[in-house]
């Protein structure tokens, strides 16, 4: 098991040693207190095998030694838990190769949706109910039209299942994997209310334990919809909602510090949506999360390669490659990013990126304006 968690000293060791150097000055940015890359690394796609976890463990080991990324995120059901297996066997080799050591890498992880184990000789359901069901975890009834499931027995199974599959004491970052979206059409949205505040009193409990640093919301569609939508959530309730919890657990602060929405060129919801109410005006998610003291991840940055057949890609001077005009307004944003890459020429494709200085505020602002106007 890896002892330790990313901290300050760490990460910026990590920063000292590759900006400005390896990396271009301004290639860093820094989230709650921590220096993290402006890029991170995604790990969702790709077949439950074996040549897939090589090509994602060298990903990663390429990645951080380049010293352009020191932010992996994963998941429980990528790959059928085999993501999360190739991350620990990655970071364990990068610590033990003694490239990196474990406080200067941010980890993060997501449970909610159901997964089997594709290491297993059992097919989905039959892992659900021999793992599951008959072991008294959940129930059938548990389990929305989704395939996810918000039921504390089943957030702290799946934790469990996480650290081993990381290999992890610590893990930096838990995530709540699209609940909102995937349980309000079946049970509605005050029960979608009590079940968060009871995950959330889950994972305060956790982090006193010393299981996980910090716990945030991973989401699709619930920050970038209107108040009018079923599936709408407002990020300062939710922040309320920690708070409430913390003081249960007798901290002095919340671990809600983080979450993750889609952002690019064609989903600029996060910095253009004015659908955040804070005292009783309204913010964007950017916004609103520099008011809240909130990090944001994004994810799909490239739309999973689709953006690159798109005619919405800007100029962007000095910048022929249609992905990296992609990640460069991406990361110019007040958010990280998390590019998924595996094949060994996108790896190298998309770490150029880190020795290139993002975009200033008014260059990005300029290109997102000229989405709008052609929106």
């Amino acid at each position: 098991m890896i002892q330790g968690y990313a901290t300050r000293d760490g990460t910026l060791r990590f920063r000292v040693r590759h900006e400005g150097k390896s990396t271009a000055i301004g290639h860093f940015k820094e989230f709650q207190g921590l220096s993290l890359t402006s890029i991170g690394m995604g790990t969702y796609l790709g077949n439950a095998d074996a040549t897939t976890d090589k090509l994602v463990v060298n990903a990663i080991k390429r990645s951080v030694a380049s010293g352009a990324v020191n932010v992996i995120d994963t998941a429980i059901n990528y790959r059928f838990q085999k993501a999360e297996r190739a991350v620990g066997r990655a970071v364990r080799e990068l610590i033990e190769e003694k490239i990196i050591s474990r406080d200067e890498i941010f980890i993060s992880t997501k449970n909610g949706y159901l997964t089997h184990d594709a290491d297993l000789a059992l097919d989905f359901w039959e892992y659900i109910h021999e793992h599951l069901i008959k072991k008294g975890v959940i129930t059938a009834n548990d389990i929305s039209s989704d395939y996810n499931c918000m039921k504390v027995s089943y957030l702290e199974d799946q934790l469990n299942r996480s650290i081993k599959n990381l290999g992890l004491e610590c893990i930096d970052l838990m995530y709540l994997h699209n609940v909102v979206e995937s349980n309000v059409h079946d049970i509605g949205k005050d029960e979608v209310m009590r079940m968060l505040k009871e995950a959330f009193e889950f994972y305060e409990q956790k982090r006193s334990e010393g299981v996980i640093r910090y716990y945030g919301m991973a989401t699709w569609t619930c920050f970038r919809v209107m108040p009018n939508s079923r599936e709408y959530v407002n990020l300062k309730d939710m922040i309320d909602m920690a708070k409430e919890a913390s003081v249960r657990h007798k901290k002095d602060e919340h671990g809600l510090r983080f979450i993750q929405l889609p952002f690019n060129l064609i989903m600029h919801e996060a910095a253009t949506l004015r659908n955040q109410s804070i005292n009783n005006s309204m913010y964007t998610v950017f916004e609103a999360s520099s008011i809240l003291g909130i990090n944001v991840f994004t994810s799909v940055p490239l739309m999973q390669s689709r953006l690159l057949k798109s005619n919405m890609i800007p100029t962007i001077d000095g910048i022929e490659s249609k992905a990296l005009r992609c990640l460069q307004f991406v990361r110019s944003s007040p958010a990280i990013p998390l590019v998924g890459h595996k094949n060994p020429e996108h790896v190298e494709e998309n770490i150029r990126i880190a020795k290139i200085k993002p975009l200033s505020t008014d260059e990005f602002n300029n290109i997102l304006a000229g989405l709008v106007r052609a929106s």
